[in-house]
């Protein structure tokens, strides 16, 4: 390993015990999608110490930073994204107080080592990966128009650079029916309930006819008030997902299709709020075939990704229609995320561990990306996918 990683690693060692506290401080006051303000604030406030010019709120969004550290020189302006919101109930089951953490200490060990010379590093703050798009949002607004290349770290049972994600979309159907009661006078009612179970319905029905990409799940958020009364208002809540946009879209008509069925069946009026779409992941293979080569010099095993299943969505993906990109996970235990054993991982030694070890990988990353031959490769390989997707036509 060449000297100048060497003061990279070495820099990370030494922020280690600081940047073990943030992460388990953010842990320990786990914040929702858009409330995020003490996990943005904590986050920041060692880059601002370090130099860092700081912009906040950014692309709208209240929680929403941007940390800055530009050479003035000519070469990559790459961008370490950090994500920092929590789940209702289960806390940081996802491990974001380690994602945002890792970001934060590598761009610190970065100019902290003196081993960012050119260009312009940033550390952007993406709130609401879980609920609300945060990235999306960012990307529709231009936010990554001029970034060559954004990394960001997953934790998670076992090591791997490249794995995908599924497009997806979220929709809530409200139904509105006509309250009457229910034993001495039903036939004067429409239950918006009824048109929320026969959405249920039709969507397993469709089942059969879905790819086997396709997910869908929802669950019934209102369902009445009293046993005794007809179900005035009714609500439910369903998120879709499939490989690529282009096949969501399929999906979304048909399931929109049998919400507007089931609304008809029952004699209720329907309305629907639909969520922002979170594209499908496009792995830069040569930016990933860098952090592996950085994640191996640490002693680091990488594993290949499953070829079917065991995959979720996140908004990055939206990011990497835009410029090039990695998402690579690193194994924190034998858990699964979203639940209560991944949160106790997620603050735990091991989870420390993979969070600093993310941290040296991405700022070598980085200060490998200082080499135009480097950068090229990245930059090529973006450019040639981007025009075999999008010259066609294909939606972002």
């Amino acid at each position: 390993m060449s000297e100048q990683k060497e003061k990279i690693i070495y820099a990370v060692n030494h922020l280690s015990e600081a940047m073990a506290l943030l992460a388990r401080d953010i842990h320990a006051h786990p914040e929702l999608s858009f409330e995020e303000h003490r996990s943005a604030a904590a986050l920041q406030q060692p880059l601002r110490e370090a130099g860092f010019e700081i912009t906040q709120p950014l692309a709208g969004m209240e929680t929403a930073f941007r940390a800055r550290y530009d050479t003035g020189k000519t070469g990559p302006h790459i961008a370490l994204l950090a994500e920092y919101d929590a789940l209702p109930d289960l806390g940081h089951a996802c491990g974001h107080n380690l994602i945002g953490t890792a970001s934060v200490t590598a761009a610190l060990a970065l100019v902290q080592s003196g081993q960012w010379q050119s260009g312009c590093l940033e550390v952007i703050g993406t709130p609401a990966e879980e609920e609300g798009g945060g990235k999306i949002i960012m990307a529709d607004q231009g936010i990554f128009s001029d970034v060559d290349a954004v990394m960001m770290f997953h934790p998670r049972e076992k090591n791997m650079m490249t794995r995908g994600a599924l497009a997806c979309v979220d929709a809530v159907f409200k139904f509105y029916g006509k309250a009457a009661h229910a034993a001495s006078a039903p036939h004067l009612g429409v239950s918006a309930l009824d048109a929320v179970i026969h959405t249920f319905v039709g969507i397993n029905a469709l089942r059969q006819f879905f790819t086997d990409d396709v997910r869908v799940h929802g669950i019934i958020t209102h369902g009445g008030d009293a046993t005794n009364i007809v179900p005035a208002y009714a609500e439910a809540k369903f998120l879709m997902r499939a490989a690529t946009v282009g096949g969501l879209q399929t999906v979304r008509q048909k399931v929109f299709a049998a919400a507007h069925a089931a609304a008809a069946m029952s004699g209720a009026r329907i309305e629907i709020e639909e969520g922002l779409t979170y594209a499908e992941r496009n792995n830069n293979q040569a930016l990933a075939a860098l952090f592996q080569h950085n994640i191996e010099h640490l002693g680091l095993t990488a594993e290949a990704a499953p070829d079917r299943g065991g995959v979720g969505s996140s908004d990055i993906g939206n990011v990497s229609q835009l410029t090039a990109a990695i998402h690579p996970y690193l194994r924190i235990g034998d858990v699964i995320p979203h639940t209560p054993e991944f949160a106790i991982a997620a603050a735990s030694e091991s989870g420390i561990d993979a969070m600093l070890n993310a941290a040296k990988a991405l700022a070598m990353t980085a200060f490998d990306l200082q080499s135009p031959q480097h950068l090229q490769a990245v930059r090529q390989e973006f450019t040639r996918w981007h025009s075999v997707h999008h010259s066609a036509g294909e939606p972002l």
